[in-house]
This record gives C-alpha cells, sequence and structure tokens, in this order.
C-alpha cells in the first residue's frame, strides 16, 4: 500500500486519526501514526509473524484495529479482521480456514476466555491481547501456540503482489469463499475512490462502518488515509452522539450503509447545520425515496455506489456534481470496466438486463483454495461475474435489478426484488420492506414481503395490497406479507434476503396488524 506509505512519510504533522472519548479524545497526526505502525511491526516479527502469516484482528473499531492492521500488512503478513461479536463455531471457522498464527483481541480478553480466544487455543493460533495503554499501542502476548519457537523473524517489506487481506463472502449460497486481496488490490481501489470523491487532506469522514468489512476498511479508513485525509473512528455507530462528534471534529462527509442512513433519518437532525461536502451510500440498495429524504433534509449530494469484497470495495458511484446524479443507479464504473454479459459471456445490447460483469486492477484474482468457485465466477476474458443481474440507460448509468438467484420467478415472470423494496418504501407508513420468493404450488414462486411499519402507525394486508396493485402490475402484488418489529440484518447492517425470509417463514402466519 504504497500510496498510504506515502502520506504518512509527507503528512507527518496533518492530523490522520481522531478517536472520540471523554474527557478529551486521542488524536494521532500522521507522524505518531507512521511511527506507532513500525513499533508495533517490530513487535509482530519479534512474536514470530513473518511473510503470509494470517493475523486474525478479533477487535472492534478503535486505535488499535488501525494500527495492527496497517503493521501485520507491512510485515508481509495476511490480515483477516474478524467481527470481535462473533460466536465461537464462527470464530473457528474463519481461525482454522486461514491457519491463522496469531489472533488479536482486546485487553481482558483472555482472562475471560472470549469465544475468539477459545477458538484460536482450539486451532493452536497465538493468542496475543492489543490496546492502547496510553502510551503505545500494546501487544501482550498469552499463548505462543504455533508460534512457539519461531519468535524474532525478521522485519519485511511489502510487495505489491502480496496478500494484505482476506475477508469472506456473506456464505449466502453456502460455504463463506475466502477473498484474497492484494497491495495491489488495495492500491487501486484507494486511488478510485479517492479519484471518484475527489478527496484531498481537507477531507475528514465520520466512520460508521465496521472495519471488520470491506466498506468501512477501504471507504472509511484506508482511501482517506491515502488522501492525506483523517478519519474519527468512534467505538461502534450511535444515533445519538453521531452529530455531535460529526460537528466537534470537523468531519465533511461520510460513507454508510441504507439502514444507517434511516436512522439518521429518524432521528432528530443537530440544531447547527453540519457541512457536508457529500454522503456515500453503498453495501444495499437505496431506495429513491431515502435519496431524496437525506438530500432534502441536509442539503447535500446523495451519491449510492456498488461494491463487492472481490472488488476490494468500490466498483461504480454516482459523480459528484456537475456530473449527473441518478436515484435508483448505482452510477458508472470508477476504475473499472462494467459489462452486462449473457451466460456465454457476450456482452447484451444497451438497456438489456444480464448479469454485471466487472474487470480492474483492484478485483481479485480467485478465491483461496476454491478452483470450482474460480471457474465459474470468471469469463474466458477475464471478466468477474457479480451475480447480480442488471442493464445500462441510455448515458451509461448501471442499475442492479436484483441477485439473479433471488429473482422472484412466477410461473415464467421474473420479478426483481428491489424494485418491489422501492414501491413499498414510499407508503407512509412502512418504515422497511424487503421482499423474497416464498414456494408456491401453482406458480413454483409467489412474492412474500416483510414490512417494519413506523413507531405508532399500523396497517392491514389487504389495506397494503390495495396500494400495491396501484402500484405495479398485479403479478408483483405480493401474496404474504409478513409484518415484524425489527428486520433481521447482518452484524453490519445489511439486509440478506435469504436471512429475512427465514426469519418470517419461521412465523407462525402473517399478522394483520402490529
Amino acid at each position: 500500500m504504497a500510496t498510504l506509505k506515502t502520506s504518512l512519510a509527507t503528512q507527518a504533522d496533518s492530523l490522520a486519526i481522531i478517536i472520540p472519548s471523554k474527557p478529551s479524545a486521542l488524536k494521532v497526526s500522521y507522524g505518531q501514526l507512521a511511527a506507532e505502525v513500525s513499533s508495533f511491526q517490530s513487535k509482530l516479527a519479534a512474536l514470530g509473524i513473518t511473510s503470509a502469516a494470517a493475523v486474525s484482528i478479533a477487535l472492534p473499531n478503535s486505535y488499535e484495529f488501525v494500527v495492527s492492521f496497517l503493521a501485520a500488512s507491512w510485515q508481509r503478513a495476511i490480515a483477516a479482521p474478524l467481527n470481535a461479536a462473533y460466536k465461537q463455531d464462527e470464530f473457528e471457522f474463519y481461525i482454522d480456514d486461514l491457519k491463522s498464527a496469531v489472533a488479536l483481541v482486546p485487553k481482558g480478553a483472555y482472562k475471560d476466555n472470549v469465544p475468539a480466544v477459545r477458538a484460536a487455543r482450539k486451532y493452536n493460533a497465538a493468542i496475543a491481547e492489543c490496546y492502547w495503554n496510553g502510551h503505545e499501542v500494546a501487544l501482550d502476548v498469552k499463548e505462543l501456540g504455533k508460534l512457539q519457537g519461531k519468535q524474532n523473524q525478521a522485519l519485511q517489506r511489502a510487495q505489491p503482489d502480496d496478500i494484505a487481506l482476506v475477508l469472506h463472502t456473506s456464505g449466502t449460497t453456502g460455504r463463506p469463499k475466502a477473498v484474497p486481496l492484494t497491495h495491489r488490490n488495495l492500491t487501486r481501489t484507494m486511488k478510485n475512490i479517492q479519484g471518484t470523491y475527489k478527496l484531498t487532506p481537507k477531507d475528514r469522514t465520520m466512520l460508521v462502518m465496521p472495519l471488520f468489512h470491506v466498506h468501512g476498511l477501504l471507504a472509511g479508513l484506508l482511501a482517506p488515509l491515502a488522501s492525506g485525509g483523517s478519519a474519527i473512528i468512534p467505538l461502534k455507530f450511535s444515533a445519538s452522539e453521531f452529530w455531535n462528534d460529526f460537528l466537534q471534529h470537523g468531519a465533511n462527509w461520510y460513507t454508510a450503509v441504507p439502514t444507517i442512513h434511516q436512522i439518521l433519518l429518524r432521528n432528530p437532525p443537530p440544531q447547527t447545520k453540519p457541512d457536508i461536502r457529500f454522503i456515500r451510500s453503498c453495501s444495499s440498495p437505496l431506495s429513491p425515496k431515502v435519496f431524496h429524504d437525506l438530500e432534502k433534509t441536509f442539503d447535500t449530494p446523495v451519491l449510492e455506489a456498488y461494491a463487492m469484497t472481490e472488488a476490494a470495495h468500490q466498483m461504480t458511484s454516482n459523480p459528484l456534481p456537475p456530473g449527473k446524479r441518478q436515484p435508483g443507479s448505482v452510477g458508472i464504473g470508477q476504475g473499472v470496466e462494467v459489462r452486462i454479459l449473457d451466460d456465454q459471456g457476450v456482452e447484451v445490447p444497451q438497456g438489456s438486463e444480464a448479469e454485471i460483469c466487472i474487470k480492474g486492477e483492484n478485483v481479485t484474482k480467485g478465491y483461496l483454495n476454491n478452483p470450482a468457485a474460480n471457474k465459474s465466477s470468471f469469463t474466458k476474458d477475464g471478466f468477474f461475474r457479480t451475480g447480480d443481474q442488471g442493464k445500462k440507460d441510455k448515458d451509461g448509468y448501471l442499475i442492479i435489478t436484483g441477485r439473479i438467484k433471488e429473482l422472484i420467478n412466477k410461473g415464467g415472470e421474473k420479478i426483481s426484488p428491489i424494485e418491489l423494496d422501492n414501491v413499498l418504501a414510499q407508503h407512509p407508513a412502512v418504515a422497511e420492506a424487503v421482499s423474497f420468493a416464498i414456494a408456491d404450488e401453482m406458480y413454483g414462486q409467489d412474492i412474500g414481503v416483510a414490512v417494519v411499519l413506523k413507531d405508532g402507525k399500523q396497517l392491514s394486508q389487504d389495506e397494503l395490497r390495495s396500494w400495491v396493485v396501484q402500484r405495479v402490475a398485479k403479478f408483483k402484488t405480493p401474496k404474504k406479507i409478513y409484518f415484524a418489529k425489527v428486520m433481521p440484518k447482518t452484524a453490519t447492517g445489511k439486509i440478506q434476503r435469504r436471512m429475512v425470509a427465514d426469519a418470517m417463514l419461521k412465523q407462525s402466519e402473517p399478522k394483520a396488524k402490529l
């Protein structure tokens, strides 16, 4: 990640990171960050970490996460961030899958024998607590595990094609796949994001996404740092603290999933109007209604982007003004080539729907130890098959119409769940809506919808159906409507249709109202 190293070297006195805390925030300059990362790299080398060793990072968003991640990558190791809230069997899967050399856990985790510690011990990984002690990021080794006798390795210098990061796909279609991303992949994505949003040292972002997710790590942290800007990193997202931190520490943009945008819209806006250069939305579809509500409420352009772990995050985005930003579209390719290809890998005519495929320097060369997935995921011309269905409009803007395996096939009629979501979101009583396929004897599949109502609102199935049928073709009317108090989501706030469908189908019968 040469771009980032350059920023650390040339912006020595500039502010890089702010960790909000009471009574005073931790503020770290680029020079301090560079020295801390270098020091921690030496600690990892002394522990026994060297080229291609996997470092599982089970830490929350924090200064120690940033330092340990960068230090691992500089040591030519493979950083493997993990959700600190995982259960033991989840930690076991990820630690075993990468044969992790060490698991980094928060202070006190060893004494408490948390799930990450138990999982690391099961697979003989070293266990070390990692925390800021007020003077430095400490590395307190508790068990050496498989690193016993391998201490005091030489300091390494990362190469462009070294694997810097491994993240796993969400596993909605089976066993999670390990996605290796090289320094070259990450550097290209950082440059792409910097170019898309014209990031400069004057920009400061408010990080709300978890750093174990490619969205938070690349768009919320690494791209801002590579541009010489700065990042405010709270421990976790809090709607009640968001604007206070945003204003107090001088942020001027943020990136998040639609769920977080909706939470911020449902909470009172700050009394002092924030000076926001733009708001970025990514990782799941943003309904046109939420798009317009955000722009109206915060008086700033909203830029929806499209990203995947396999592309080291960003692939397309709507541009900044004066470029056109189009609600319902994820914009145009940003440093990548985007084509709409059929099953044979042939590009379809403009405006026709088929699979969205991409090619670029930011895209992984293939999954780890998964030749079957690699064969099916790339065309003979080297385009990565995203699994998403979409089309390009007359201006070349990309419109996603759904996951290919999530399209609802009702008696041969292909129905986009995203289209239905956007229609349902316009109902004045609906806070969230997710459409999905349900089994049907006559049609093979029919439409199910999970709905969360706004506080104090009531709505029956029949009332909602009558409202929908006035806005879409009759065959797109939901057969079953499930009302829920909260919408099931992943740890990153992302909605997975399969997860929602499974949760709703476990209910005995849909209820008429909350």
